[in-house]
């Protein structure tokens, strides 16, 4: 097992060569984007794309972010760095993953959604989605 540490959106892994990928709190960075730290607009479809094809058959995606609310996700994702996870999903089923599997254990009822995941009043309590997919093969 070899693990590849890198920057999105430059990740273009040989074709068929990953068996296992995990986006651990960053899919909702894919629609962030800020001159203050230079971090460049992404698009969701291209890098998930790059991610499809070098995917092996039947190799999973791990997928873990913090739970934000409907509506524009680029405007969600700016004020809170959550995402809607359904946003997530239909991006992955897009791509062409298959959803796998997933977990609410990582829910909190108590969490209103709407502030801030840097807040110290939500800091590592944010309710949390998870989800497996697979590439199909």
């Amino acid at each position: 097992m070899t693990m590849v540490p890198s920057q999105l959106p430059d990740y273009k892994p040989a074709e068929n060569s990953v068996d296992f990928a995990m986006l651990h709190l960053i899919y909702h960075d894919f629609y962030w984007q800020s001159e203050k730290f230079k971090f460049d607009r992404m698009d969701p479809a291209a890098v998930l794309a790059n991610l499809y094809a070098g995917m092996k058959p039947g190799g999973v995606v791990a997928v873990i972010d913090h739970v934000g609310l409907p509506g524009d996700t680029r405007a969600v994702v700016e004020k809170t760095h959550r995402i809607d996870p359904a946003t997530a999903r239909a991006d992955f089923l897009k791509a062409g993953f298959v959803l796998d599997g997933e977990s609410e254990m990582f829910i909190n009822a108590d969490d209103d959604l709407e502030t801030n995941v840097f807040d110290p009043a939500v800091r590592g309590k944010t309710s949390r989605f998870v989800m497996r997919f697979r590439k199909p093969g």
